[in-house]
């Protein structure tokens, strides 16, 4: 197992866990010790792939399960997985765009700060605040 967390540049316990939770599949040797083959290594390679991309482990279980590989399903997962780049891509441009408006908001009265506030909805200073906390 170690071997593998060093190949794959996870830890143990990531590694156990992904086990645990029927992400990988360890196989067992004369004397019961856990091993792994070299599809373990590039299946934890997809995984950490796809979790760069914002998915879950669960979202990620279910499209390595068998049968995933019908059309539809990898269409689909290309389909969510080109959505969740746009989604990141966009976080980094508000992202940019909150780092240099920020400093000019910090810089106003507390009058001018309520009139901007007015201008924007509950929902988007929520999101906004969310956003900032998420990049920070």
């Amino acid at each position: 197992m170690g071997e593998l967390a060093n190949l794959a540049h996870v830890t143990k316990r990531t590694i156990d866990h992904y086990t645990n939770i029927g992400l990988l599949k360890a196989e067992r040797s004369a004397s019961n010790y856990r091993y792994y083959t070299e599809e373990a290594l590039k299946r934890i390679r997809v995984i950490e792939e796809y979790k760069k991309k914002g998915l879950s482990l669960m979202d990620i279980k279910l499209l390595l399960q068998e049968g995933s590989s019908s059309s539809f399903q990898r269409d689909h997962r290309d389909h969510l997985l080109d959505k969740t780049d746009s989604v990141l891509q966009q976080l980094k441009e508000l992202n940019t765009n909150l780092e240099h408006v920020v400093p000019l908001v910090e810089m106003l009265n507390e009058q001018d700060k309520m009139l901007l506030r007015s201008r924007f909805s509950p929902e988007s200073v929520s999101l906004m605040h969310s956003l900032l906390m998420l990049l920070s």
